[in-house]
């Protein structure tokens, strides 16, 4: 099945009722177990198309990275923020994903004339936005955001692999796979990972002592 590209109606839309650098924000590590949120701004040239942008989530690595180079190369400005692990535990989810993607958007020179944001809105942001359900589809902008964001975090996640690769985050760059959870079992939490965010799954694997030994690989079950 072919995968959806993100489309560029509604920025010509807007384009055509006069802004002209349109950014489009997106998160990526939400959903993680360790290591920050991050958010992508990107403002794409209108002259200067990127075929092929698309969610990050739809690409395999090696097209995220080859559209990283397009992106950074071609648009008017793109930015990435983060927020680390204690912030979030501090301050919740939702609002670093907020706080990360407020940054990227001030971290662009110039600043753009709209922000279109994938699902949310970015509260105390003086520049006119617009949330977009499934925007990293519907807006190449965001789609883009979402692509720098992803390959950024990516690289973070690998030197923290090889700073302690307990974990194995250069596999699953902290999300809650078996594996991941099984290496949680064995060490438990490390400097990078968010206390404050425990699945149900993480929950039942950690009290558990026969789900911590049968998410163990087969050379390390008892």
């Amino acid at each position: 099945m072919a995968r959806p590209r993100a489309a560029r109606t509604l920025e010509n839309a807007l384009r055509r009722l006069g802004f002209y650098r349109i950014a489009g924000v997106d998160e990526v590590g939400r959903g993680c177990l360790a290591g920050p949120v991050m958010a992508g701004a990107v403002v794409l040239d209108p002259l200067r198309h990127i075929p092929g942008l698309r969610d990050s989530k739809l690409l395999p690595a090696a097209e995220r990275e080859r559209l990283y180079g397009e992106i950074t190369r071609r648009s008017l400005g793109w930015a990435v923020a983060a927020v680390e692990p204690d912030e979030i535990d501090r301050i919740n989810i939702h609002q670093a994903t907020l706080r990360a993607m407020r940054e990227a958007v001030l971290a662009l020179n110039p600043l753009p004339d709209l922000v279109l944001v994938d699902a949310f809105r970015i509260p105390d942001l003086f520049i006119p936005q617009r949330a977009v359900v499934h925007g990293d589809v519907r807006c190449s902008a965001i789609a883009a955001g979402s692509v720098v964001a992803k390959v950024v975090r990516d690289r973070h996640m690998a030197r923290l692999h090889q700073a302690d690769p307990r974990y194995g985050f250069l596999r699953h760059k902290g999300y809650a796979t078996p594996e991941h959870l099984a290496a949680l079992a064995l060490h438990g939490y490390s400097p990078i990972h968010r206390r404050s965010f425990r699945p149900p799954s993480l929950f039942d694997l950690l009290d558990d002592p026969g789900a911590q030994a049968e998410a163990l690989p087969p050379g390390l079950k008892p």
